[in-house]
């Protein structure tokens, strides 16, 4: 059964949370039960000290145990001082009071537990024949260790699946490089620009394909937030409460635009500290900007590609989809997650093999931390930051120019469709 209410046109009040909570709880069989609580790292608004707050107080009273795993997928491990501004709650040694508040350790094969595969055969069906190969679901072993499992998240459109939440806690917020990269792949192929907000998608059925292997009762509670507040919450199982939210959200979290805009000026908060979780100002304004048109990711405080996955995105750039397709050969041994990520910063466009010619649909320019040199060799514009006078851009849509404050969260889309027609799926790939 769904509880929550949500309302795209007001905010939920302080009472509002606490009852839907309160009932959400209360209707869980967790009663001296081990409760694992997948919540989002410090890269999605989210009022996460509240949800803690909530949480501790309706089933710490009943629970044996009621722990936290943030859901890092790749990100990097959160220090004490983070997670203490994440839950607002002092936590030391990973502690915060009575509960745990681990971080989920993707870099360790030890972490993880295999449940099982996706055979081929699925994949094919799922991904309308774009793969073909078994898919390994390994996910953090914590899954097997508790008995009732809790997904706290909040839902927005989203490059890779079509609208984040649900059980993408489990896939990839904690799960193994295979499936992790499979998934990226996947969307991909797809294309940001075709995916984004698009509903139910073949990499979400792909997610739940994986999660309907973790063998425990899970409840989730799925938030429509902006830095502004929570305007919806809803408790469910993964797949209803996901729905419901991301139905919310498509209301919410869309902006549509009378036409597209020639340049854009997204204006990227501090919670994104490198370009791999900063990129979302790509890839949320891409669909409004026409043919020949540019982005620019204005984040003067931000100076690393990816704490991560700098050193393989510096090897490979910033590149279109064909262009790696054309070249499988080439670039088949590396991550299908970095090179997903690396498409979708570049957005749509077509690659050459003849001439090795690379022709984007639009510009992708940073006005960061990034220096020139490093922007030039990983194929992405560079302005720098201190040139731009934000107010100097504002009040000029009539010119084209759109700029977005707090980007990365509010999808843009034309009203009459997308900025301009797509390029065809291939009927067939390799997989990196």
């Amino acid at each position: 059964m769904l509880i929550g209410t949500g309302d795209a046109q007001r905010y939920l009040t302080d009472d509002e949370i606490r009852g839907i909570v309160e009932e959400g709880t209360a209707a869980l069989p967790v009663d001296g039960k081990r409760v694992l609580i997948i919540i989002p790292d410090s890269t999605r608004t989210m009022p996460m000290p509240q949800m803690f707050a909530l949480f501790q107080q309706c089933l710490l009273p009943r629970a044996s145990a009621v722990d936290f795993l943030v859901a890092l997928g790749t990100h990097q491990p959160m220090t004490d001082a983070q997670l203490t501004r994440l839950v607002g709650h002092p936590v030391v040694d990973g502690r915060a009071g009575a509960s745990h508040v681990f971080n989920h350790l993707w870099e360790d094969p030890a972490t993880f537990a295999t449940l099982g595969a996706i055979p081929a055969s699925e994949i094919r069906e799922i991904s309308g024949g774009l793969l073909d190969r078994d898919v390994t679901v390994a996910l953090n072993k914590k899954v097997l260790e508790y008995d009732h499992i809790v997904i706290c998240g909040p839902v927005f459109p989203h490059e890779v699946v079509g609208f984040s939440g649900g059980t993408k806690y489990f896939v990839p917020g904690i799960a193994g490089p295979d499936i992790i990269n499979f998934t990226h792949w996947l969307g991909a192929l797809m294309t940001n620009y075709q995916i984004i907000g698009s509903g139910y998608t073949p990499v979400r059925a792909v997610i739940d394909r994986a999660a309907a292997m973790i063998d425990c009762p899970t409840t989730c509670f799925a938030l429509v937030v902006s830095h502004a507040g929570l305007s919806g919450l809803y408790v469910g199982t993964p797949q209803e409460a996901w729905e419901a939210a991301a139905a919310l959200s498509a209301q919410k979290h869309i902006i549509y635009l009378d036409r597209p805009v020639k340049r854009v000026l997204s204006i990227m908060p501090e919670m994104y500290d490198d370009l791999w979780t900063a990129a979302k100002g790509m890839y949320k304004l891409e669909p409004a900007v026409a043919d020949g048109g540019e982005v620019i990711i204005y984040a003067p405080h931000l100076d690393e590609v990816s704490y991560t996955h700098g050193a393989v995105i510096d090897e490979i750039g910033y590149h279109c989809r064909d262009y790696f397709l054309k070249q499988m050969d080439k670039f088949a041994a590396y991550p299908g997650g970095v090179l997903a990520h690396s498409t979708h910063v570049k957005g749509m466009g077509s690659y050459d093999a003849a001439t090795g010619i690379e022709t984007p649909r639009i510009t992708v320019t940073l006005a960061t931390g990034i220096p020139r040199e490093r922007c030039e060799r990983i194929n992405l514009g560079y302005l720098d930051p201190a040139t731009i006078d934000i107010t100097a851009w504002e009040g000029r849509e009539d010119e084209g120019i759109l700029v977005v404050p707090r980007a990365g969260e509010m999808l843009y889309r034309v009203k009459a469709g997308l900025a301009s027609a797509t390029t065809a799926l291939p009927g067939a790939t390799a997989t990196p």
